[in-house]
């Protein structure tokens, strides 16, 4: 049997009717019921939300300093902003209240609008937060510090442009042209820039992987030099020899750089030759005659003290130690005081430092080779 009603048969599937109301106090009668549980159910939430604000306050105020990642997750719950709550809260209590098709679609787009800049804003203050705890805002801290304010806007340009377009989406707005249009665009602006931007994703990696930071000496090609700062395009290093060295980021990273500064204990090696007449036992007793020149200086250590080749004109040796130091004014005082010590020591126990020579070697008439040097003197018994 079909029904002449066509609204009880609406009613019999279950369907929810919109009456049309005379006025908005009959429709909050008439919905009281929804009204009451949206309501309750979007101020827990607002409550909820509020509290989570509160608490990244909290922590904020706890751990001021910004490069702590409690630092960085307050900041991010305290930028929830009160338009994401309104707007969630409106959003719920349409849903549980039948309202016009129109009214409904104007809450879906406030709430979409404020879900994603809120989306924006939180993706915003973590991806600072990241930078900001590898960076750091003080400059002292780090070179790049300074850099912060151009990476703020890089980044809330980027995320807001997503925002933007999930927004448009949303709203049915077909975004393939606009993101095919962004996309030809970046890929001309990074062809005209790509000097640029290899630079600044240089000094980027600088950053994250720090090889090295602001005051360290670093030794790349021939430049030994000070970290004075690290740029979004240049590094500049204040040689030893006091002038200041320009380079590239992409450059600098593209060839061998060695941290002195990450150096806890130095190596020094001395190299030196004795002459051939030098006595086999003398050669034995190097180790311990460079440690009595060694061990009293301090933080230093003897590794080793031996011959290590014959060479051309002399007997070749070496002294090896290790000194706990980076500062390279005092390796170089103490590799001074060392080699006078050894100087002074061999010149006591009569031991001969060799230099480029060239010894001949002549003959009699009778064929005796002639020796070069002297016979030792003939002791005469008393």
């Amino acid at each position: 049997m079909i029904s002449s009603n066509p609204v009880n048969d609406v009613a019999e599937r279950g369907e929810r009717i919109v009456r049309p109301v005379g006025s908005l106090f009959e429709w909050a009668i008439d919905n009281f019921n929804g009204l009451l549980v949206g309501g309750l159910v979007a101020a827990g939430i607002v409550g909820l939300m509020l509290i989570v604000r509160w608490f990244g306050r909290r922590l904020i105020e706890k751990h001021p300093d910004p490069n702590s990642w409690k630092s960085v997750i307050g900041h991010v719950l305290a930028r929830t902003t009160v338009l994401f709550m309104v707007a969630a809260a409106i959003d719920i209590v349409t849903n549980f209240a039948p309202v016009p098709a129109r009214l409904q679609r104007l809450t879906d787009i406030l709430f979409i609008i404020a879900a994603s800049f809120q989306a924006a804003i939180w993706a915003r203050e973590i991806i600072l937060g990241a930078v900001r705890s590898r960076v750091g805002e003080n400059p002292g801290e780090s070179t790049l510090g300074n850099a912060m304010a151009i990476i703020r806007v890089l980044v809330s340009v980027a995320v807001f442009a997503l925002a933007l377009i999930v927004i448009l989406d949303n709203l049915g707005v077909n975004v393939t042209t606009l993101v095919a249009g962004l996309g030809i665009g970046g890929i001309a602006i990074g062809l005209a820039a790509q000097g640029i931007f290899a630079d600044l994703f240089a000094a980027l990696s600088i950053v994250f992987d720090r090889p090295f930071r602001r005051g360290d000496t670093v030794r790349f090609g021939t430049t030994v030099g000070t970290v004075e700062r690290i740029g979004l395009k240049t590094t500049r290093v204040r040689a030893v020899s006091g002038e200041q060295v320009i380079i590239s980021n992409t450059k600098l990273l593209e060839q061998e750089v060695t941290n002195v500064a990450d150096a806890k204990v130095r190596r020094v090696v001395i190299l030196f030759g004795l002459v051939y007449k030098t006595a086999p036992e003398v050669l034995e007793d190097l180790p311990r005659l460079a440690d009595t020149i060694v061990k009293p200086q301090k933080n230093c250590r003897l590794v080793r003290a031996l011959v290590t080749n014959f060479g051309a004109s002399s007997i070749d040796c070496e002294v090896v130690y290790d000194q706990r130091t980076n500062d390279p004014d005092v390796i170089a005082r103490t590799r001074s005081e060392i080699l006078i010590g050894l100087a002074k020591l061999f010149r006591t126990e009569r031991i001969d430092f060799a230099y480029p020579t060239q010894t001949t070697y002549t003959a009699a008439p009778d064929g005796t080779l002639v020796m070069p040097w002297a016979p030792p003197a003939k002791t005469t018994e008393a």
